[in-house]
């Protein structure tokens, strides 16, 4: 991002947005995103005394977003300062994530925040997760579908994994990755994402896990659609 050989139309935007992109597609728990002042503050410290350290902002709304594109807006040694800073929380609050925004001038700056340092937590209102599991469920359009036995739709309730055996039948022509809908008894039980592509879904098809190899003629997951890749749909 920093390449002095970019141009214009070829940067994916600034450095606050693509680590928050990065920590989104990791699943992070926490984005740190470090500046040359100690967080947010209602007006520019370095200008107004009477300015007022955010040590928590649990929403980000226009006011919020106002301190950043005023006052504060140069601060931060990424381009954009406060305001993409600010950018790059929401992303990550989408994602699950929380974001800190501390000084990088100091030392050992993670350390000197553990030890009581002034800083900004924008806490995300849910885990990376139960983000994940909202994406698959509110993003992807299944390309498939695999029908269940009573067993297995009673194992996802049970927060299983969706196992081989327990699957009757296979619709559609998905790959692996793909989102595809599961359902048992003609409802609709939730969605996930195949472990497997619908051939070998139909390959191994009440199979029990320990026969995948000899039927595919490679190891692969036990599994056609893990409990963290599968959204359920609420009872």
């Amino acid at each position: 991002e920093n390449d002095t050989v970019a141009t214009e139309e070829i940067r994916y935007g600034d450095n606050d947005r693509l680590a928050a992109r990065a920590a989104q597609l990791a699943r992070a728990d926490l984005l740190v995103l470090l500046s040359d002042v100690d967080g947010l503050y209602t007006a520019d410290p370095r200008r107004d005394p009477t300015a007022t350290h955010l040590p928590l902002v649990e929403t980000l709304g226009a006011a919020t977003h106002a301190m950043a594109e005023g006052a504060n807006a140069q601060a931060g040694v990424g381009t954009g300062g406060m305001a993409t800073k600010l950018m790059a929380a929401e992303i990550a609050r989408s994602a699950g994530c929380a974001t800190l925004i501390a000084s990088g001038l100091t030392e050992g700056p993670l350390g000197a925040v553990e030890a009581g340092a002034r800083a900004t937590l924008i806490p995300a209102p849910h885990g990376p997760m139960a983000a994940y599991k909202q994406w698959i469920a509110g993003s992807l359009a299944p390309a498939g579908a695999l029908t269940l036995d009573a067993g297995a739709a009673a194992a996802l309730k049970a927060g299983k994994s969706l196992l081989p055996s327990g699957v009757t039948g296979v619709t559609g022509d998905f790959g692996k990755g793909d989102c595809i809908s599961l359902s048992s008894d003609g409802a609709v039980l939730g969605v996930g994402l195949a472990a497997y592509s619908a051939e070998e879904a139909r390959r191994i098809l009440g199979r029990r896990s320990d026969e995948i190899e000899a039927v595919l003629g490679y190891r692969g997951p036990s599994v056609l659609v893990h409990r963290d890749d599968l959204a359920l749909r609420s009872s």
